[in-house]
């Protein structure tokens, strides 16, 4: 009997329904990274037949809001393969039902590695690219493979404490059997999600106006997270640009019978103010003042000039016109 081979890509399609518009008026981006992390998932599994976890999602800039009842397609293609790892490609699209075309609304890339029973990485078939599309897409990943370790590596440098001045809010509950994902932990979506509700949350407050995610970069999942375990999702203001509030996330959980909290998902977070039109506004500009917020400032500064030397990027208007 010939087994069939494993397809590279998955194309998840389904309506935007009310229940995931969010404050924001439309979908907002922790439901579209539920999505994403989703379509991974399955393109992950189906290529390593094997259970698969969220390693890292690179970054996802959010265009055009998705409405309810928008037609969503998000197609997850798998584009270069390492020992374990699977680095996966998704594109988010919508538009109306009805017909016409669909209009892509975010993208970015997401690494899943296939862990065997006992939790340890197993190695995966090879993807091969083959089509001229494929070749691109393969080298693309390949050139951001050093700029991810880039901004991993300074984000492993950073420490935070309450030294820090910047607005900083924490939520805390317990994470809910209706948060599992196929391997009984936390689904990394929902993870994703709290992230986008604690950076909204910090923004918010600072700025005092309606929030929206437009950029999330650097989502380093470091162990899983159990049901049960009580969760922190910790964000904290760490840079402001012309309109942007870089956000710094850290999520920490633990059991309840004890006081130990491990830090489980980091990332940062780019929030924008936006009018009763939808436009961004100017936010007011975030001064450091103890030598940690001067710290962590200088730090996503140096975050943004890494990221503006990945294939495609460049540094933001504000950079520019100070270069």
């Amino acid at each position: 009997m010939t087994e069939t081979p494993a397809s590279n890509s998955v194309t998840l399609r389904f309506l935007a329904a009310p229940m995931d518009v969010g404050h924001s008026g439309s979908v907002d981006a922790g439901t579209v990274l539920e999505w994403v992390d989703k379509a991974a998932y399955a393109a992950a599994v189906g290529w390593a037949k094997s259970y698969c976890v969220t390693a890292y999602v690179g970054n996802i800039h959010f265009a055009d809001p998705v409405n309810s009842g928008d037609m969503v397609e998000v197609e997850a293609t798998i584009v270069y393969t390492g020992r374990s790892s699977m680095h996966i490609r998704t594109v988010v699209s919508s538009g109306d039902p009805k017909g016409g075309p669909a209009t892509m609304r975010s993208q970015c890339m997401v690494i899943f590695v296939a862990v065997g029973e006992d939790g340890k990485p197993i190695p995966v078939q090879q993807f091969e690219p083959v089509t001229a599309g494929e070749i691109e897409q393969r080298d693309h990943a390949l050139a951001r493979i050093k700029v991810r370790e880039q901004i991993v590596e300074a984000m492993n440098r950073q420490e935070y404490t309450d030294a820090g001045t910047a607005e900083r809010v924490t939520l805390r509950f317990m994470a809910a059997p209706t948060d599992v994902n196929w391997g009984g932990k936390v689904h990394g979506g929902i993870v994703m999600k709290w992230i986008d509700e604690a950076a909204y949350v910090c923004a918010s407050r600072y700025c005092g106006m309606d929030t929206v995610a437009v950029f999330s970069g650097g989502v380093r999942f470091y162990r899983p997270l159990l049901i049960g375990h009580v969760v922190e999702v910790e964000a904290r203001l760490v840079y402001t640009g012309t309109k942007g509030m870089h956000i710094a996330v850290h999520v920490r959980s633990g059991d309840p019978k004890s006081r130990e909290m491990n830090l489980t998902t980091y990332c940062l977070t780019v929030m924008v103010a936006r009018d009763a039109d939808g436009n961004s506004v100017p936010v007011p500009s975030w001064v450091p003042v103890s030598e940690e917020d001067k710290r962590l400032h200088a730090h996503a500064r140096e975050l943004l000039e890494i990221r503006g030397t990945a294939p495609g990027n460049r540094l933001p208007n504000h950079l520019l016109a100070k270069g």
